[in-house]
């Protein structure tokens, strides 16, 4: 495959600042073989999330349900999207990860989360018309300065070629923090909290939406968004995150 002569010396920058700087592994900083991964022990420790799983939340079966099957949880309280699914459970190994890209300014942390996730979500992928992130409210983002879950999708679609915007899903009004808050009270923090942009209705009415995230708490956040989603007339909404929390019960991020 030809570069082009303008990506020449972006390229040959790159391998230089390769070659004098060792890659690290972005758990414990032991030496590893290529950027934006983690050595083995580190990735081992890693609580993969394989098929089979819950069609609706995307959590693991003890064993093979048939295509499409849904777990106990899904059925007793149907989520507001359609199909989810995330690599990892969110334990100490993937919450460093989350932590590295959401609160340390890590980019390399994202883009083997993005990795991990392309792959979880492939199907989803193929299937949706575009992908959208979770939106920060305008004075989160400028005090944080960007958004996680928009470099996820950003990174995605680059993987993928999927399409991606970030200007259509809005958080319309600014929420507390869902840190501490049990599952009830972030459904009443996150509701009505988001909204699709009126002059872009066109972009979600009729089409499959593919909402990214870093994390799955209890699932308030993307219900929300999910919600304001039909509401805008999407045929389907479909979740995909980095990681699941198993426990929504317990203090997380």
């Amino acid at each position: 495959m030809e570069i082009a002569l303008s990506q020449l010396p972006g390229r040959l920058w790159r391998g230089f600042v390769d070659l004098v700087t060792p890659s690290l592994c972005l758990s414990c900083g032991s030496p590893v073989g290529e950027p934006a991964s983690l050595c083995v022990a580190c990735w081992d420790r890693l609580k993969l999330i394989e098929e089979p799983v819950c069609d609706a939340l995307g959590t693991p079966f003890a064993y093979d349900q048939g295509e499409g099957a849904l777990s106990v949880v899904a059925l007793s309280d149907p989520p507001a999207w359609d199909r989810s699914r995330a690599p990892v459970l969110f334990e100490d190994e993937a919450a460093k990860l989350v932590h590295a890209l959401k609160y340390r300014d890590r980019p390399e942390a994202g883009l083997l989360m993005a990795r991990m996730m392309a792959r979880a979500g492939r199907r989803l992928i193929a299937q949706s018309d575009i992908m959208l992130p979770v939106p920060l409210h305008r004075f989160r983002l400028w005090r944080r300065r960007f958004n996680q879950s928009a470099f996820l999708a950003q990174r995605i679609s680059a993987l993928s070629g999927a399409p991606w915007r970030h200007d259509v899903l809005i958080r319309a009004r600014p929420t507390r923090a869902q840190v501490g808050l049990d599952q009830e009270a972030r459904r009443k923090n996150v509701r009505n909290a988001f909204a699709v942009r009126p002059e872009l209705l066109s972009v979600v009415a009729g089409k499959s939406v593919l909402l990214v995230d870093d994390v799955r708490t209890t699932g308030a956040t993307a219900e929300a968004c999910a919600l304001a989603l039909r509401k805008a007339g999407a045929r389907q909404v479909n979740l995909l995150t980095f990681a699941l929390v198993q426990l929504p019960s317990k203090p997380h991020i």
